[in-house]
């Protein structure tokens, strides 16, 4: 899965939303108030970045390490709800 490219799935907007302090994923039927670690995944599944990639910005980005379990269970949950799919 490391090597997978997920982006956002068609027919969902991923966005900042203000009024919520959140990112949110917009789709015909509604809105989703996505978790700060939710967000912070998502606005990386552009399609051009790997999964390892991904995990590696996100430690980079908070000082962490070992994130990888936690950002495949994500996709993995994600892509059950049909958020994302890979490039």
């Amino acid at each position: 899965m490391s090597a997978a490219k997920p982006r956002v799935a068609r027919g969902f907007r991923l966005q900042w939303e203000e009024v919520q302090g959140c990112h949110v994923l917009l789709y015909p039927e509604g809105m989703v108030k996505l978790n700060r670690s939710a967000g912070e995944i998502l606005t990386r599944c552009t399609g051009t970045a790997t999964v390892a990639e991904i995990v590696a910005d996100l430690e980079t980005a908070f000082g962490a390490s070992n994130l990888q379990g936690d950002v495949d269970s994500f996709l993995d949950m994600a892509r059950q709800q049909r958020w994302v799919d890979a490039a």
